[in-house]
């Protein structure tokens, strides 16, 4: 074991909790014990991943936030006391394991609650309105502390709270936190003046324009998070330990607008003048620990953070704020071990934070733990299958309604929260299987297959696996992805599966009748229609061929989806000027790209002042300028020395019949659409 590992694995005290290491798995919608956006019961798929969780190592966990009153159907969580007493009888179990379990309850979103286009629909048209208040409830669902705008929608805004409704909420926190002690639960934790959910809205005085005991100075606007937590010591007792989910800042310039890393700002939520004193507000009041990161809804990357985020980006406000209070301090955030470590050896943390690394691979701590860190399935930080919460200009919540009820799941691993579609079935008819393409697909079947007992053998007309995720993978802030192919690579090697390089397959008649699966993924789409498109570079080409050649020069990206975004984004990191042409009225107008994603790229775009031309087509392209015209006729030249098209893709199967097509070849997507089909052909077979 690592000398760091050894820090992590030392115990510590929340109240007279002990946890027996450092490693803290952090709340996850669609994780919960008692359900999430469906009527309350004990959640046997949700035990399940925390049961693993905690099997593998980690010292306190936290399943996904359980509102006290529910969203869907409209019920109080401590009216079923069934689901408790199931909960009751599955403790004993879990604490085998030498986990601590906290229960993360939640007051809910209020602004902040991710409206669909069903649920505009539904709150305006006053028939459906009154029909679905029984199920869905918007009004009380959205409500928060003063009258705001949806963070995701214009046709739903958010009435004042009564006092009366606060109170019941508070009667409720602490109701539910005496059936979880009951139930042998080793505390609780609130959520959250964190994140800009409902009890955060409180506290911020962009959102909070009362003016009772519940607005106006810090310390009604912080009454409602303490009086929760004086509830549940006055019904659970002083030493029953009530953790609080925290932002220290909310890196905040308003409704909708966020700060990025380094970004000059005026703060609109919580500064850090305000957090020092609020810190200390909170603890008086009966908090036992701080579980901390940074940000709002209207900054969701700080507590969300996508791989454009710096490791380690919640830190160094997290370390300041521990000066101030008494009370154990976690930090979450894309942290790393080797630096919670350090924070850990020199008293700065108590505990260090991970979520998206389970989804990806539960066992990644026993794994580190046994010096097994290359058999770590990464987290890439995508969010394509725990978090797609996607939105654009002109929709709400643009995200499937499978997606918004089933959080949680994970674009590298189709397993995950997925047991009983996605399994590993042993063959009782073993095959050899040919798989045309060694990219990431093509690999995923094979890992499949051959845990099922088949023998695959992939025919790569290259001299390395990888495919088109080689470039994808390219960019300088993609390490996690170059981890996720390196991954893959060992998978191949470990499971002794038989790879032809150089071995371009034209025609699959040589194969016998054998079951063949097409993962030769998709070219380029090429605009032969505009003049002067040859001087185009394609997207991959420039990452693998162009993009360090061409430092300092003048660049415009045709294409303001999620990957010329971080084509443009990437040259403006190594110097270039850069400008982005769109046909769409906005970037990354795509659905499945998270708003945590989508939005850091679009304000730092704005931030850096890089050129965006939105609902503009490219007209020519010329020695030294682009023509673009825009969608009232008005035509502009654009200075640049370098083109690059990112105007989509096309499947390119080499056959289609006969065959199993999975990944690009069959239907263009992302990252998540690829593992999962090519999990589940490997299924059939």
């Amino acid at each position: 074991m690592t000398n760091e590992m050894e820090t992590m694995m030392t115990p510590w005290k929340i109240g007279n909790c002990e946890i027996k290491n450092r490693f803290v798995l952090t709340s996850m919608g669609g994780t919960n014990l008692l359900g999430w956006m469906e009527k309350h019961h004990f959640d046997k798929d949700g035990a399940r991943f925390i049961m693993e969780v905690a099997r593998n190592n980690c010292g306190l966990v936290l399943p996904g936030c359980q509102p006290v009153y529910n969203p869907m159907y409209g019920a109080w969580l401590h009216k079923n006391k069934k689901m408790f007493k199931d909960l009751a009888a599955w403790m004993p179990e879990f604490h085998k394991t030498g986990a601590k379990l906290f229960i993360q309850l939640t007051a809910g979103f209020g602004r902040s609650f991710t409206v669909s286009s069903m649920m505009e629909t539904l709150y305006n048209n006053p028939v459906l309105n009154f029909l679905s208040k029984p199920v869905m409830n918007l009004d009380k669902i959205t409500a928060t502390a003063s009258p705001s705008p949806n963070r995701w929608s214009d046709r739903l805004p958010s009435r004042e709270m009564t006092k009366a409704e606060i109170q019941e909420f508070i009667d409720a926190f602490a109701k539910c936190a005496k059936l979880c002690k009951e139930a042998g639960v080793d505390g609780v934790e609130i959520h959250a003046v964190h994140e800009g959910y409902l009890l955060d809205q409180f506290t911020l005085k962009y959102v909070n324009k009362r003016t009772d005991e519940y607005g106006g100075s810090l310390e009604n606007r912080y009454r409602f998070a303490a009086e929760i937590v004086k509830a549940i010591k006055k019904e659970c007792g002083q030493d029953f330990p009530v953790s609080l989910r925290y932002s220290v800042v909310s890196k905040t310039k308003g409704f909708r607008e966020g700060a990025l890393p380094g970004e000059e700002f005026v703060e609109a939520g919580r500064d850090m003048a305000e957090s020092e004193i609020a810190v200390k507000f909170l603890q008086e009041a009966g908090y036992d620990m701080l579980n901390c990161d940074n940000g709002t809804y209207d900054a969701w990357y700080w507590a969300h953070p996508p791989v454009y985020m710096p490791e380690n980006c919640n830190l160094e406000y997290v370390e300041h704020i521990k000066k101030f209070v008494d009370i154990p301090v976690v930090c979450a955030g894309r942290m790393t071990i080797e630096k919670g470590s350090e924070c850990i050896k020199n008293g700065t943390l108590d505990g260090v934070g991970f979520a998206r690394n389970f989804l990806a691979d539960p066992e990644w701590i026993t794994k580190t733990i046994e010096g097994r860190t290359s058999d770590i399935r990464p987290c890439i930080l995508c969010h394509n299958g725990c978090f797609n919460m996607c939105h654009y200009k002109g929709v709400p919540n643009d995200q499937a309604l499978s997606d918004s009820l089933h959080l949680a799941r994970c674009a590298v691993n189709a397993e995950m929260l997925q047991w009983k579609k996605h399994y590993i079935k042993k063959t009782s008819s073993p095959k050899t299987v040919h798989i045309i393409g060694g990219g990431i697909g093509g690999m995923e079947a094979a890992r499949v297959l051959k845990l099922r007992g088949h023998n695959p053998i992939i025919h790569e007309k290259s001299e390395k696996l990888g495919g088109a995720f080689i470039a994808a993978s390219s960019e300088s802030y993609k390490g996690r992805l170059r981890e996720l192919l390196a991954w893959y690579e060992k998978q191949m090697a470990d499971l002794a599966i038989e790879i032809k390089f150089n071995d371009e397959v034209k025609d699959i008649t040589a194969f016998k009748g054998a079951p063949v699966i097409v993962a030769t993924g998709s070219k380029p789409r090429q605009l032969k229609s505009v003049p002067g498109y040859e001087k185009m570079i394609e997207a991959s080409d420039y990452l693998l061929n162009y993009s360090e050649k061409t430092k300092g020069k003048k660049i415009t990206v045709i294409g303001g989806g999620l990957t010329g975004c971080e084509i443009a984004y990437e040259a403006a990191l190594n110097g270039n000027e850069v400008s982005i042409v769109e046909m769409k009225d906005d970037l990354v107008s795509q659905k499945g790209v998270c708003l945590a994603n989508s939005s850091y790229l679009r304000e730092w775009f704005a931030w850096k002042k890089v050129p965006v031309y939105l609902e503009a087509t490219l007209s020519e392209v010329r020695d030294d300028n682009v023509l673009i015209r825009f969608k009232d006729g008005v035509t502009q030249e654009i200075e640049t020395d370098l083109v690059i098209s990112s105007a989509g893709y096309i499947p390119t199967p080499v056959s289609d019949k006969g065959v199993y097509l999975v990944g690009d070849c069959l239907k263009v997507g992302n990252l998540k659409s690829v593992i999962w089909r090519a999990y589940e052909t490997a299924m059939k077979i």
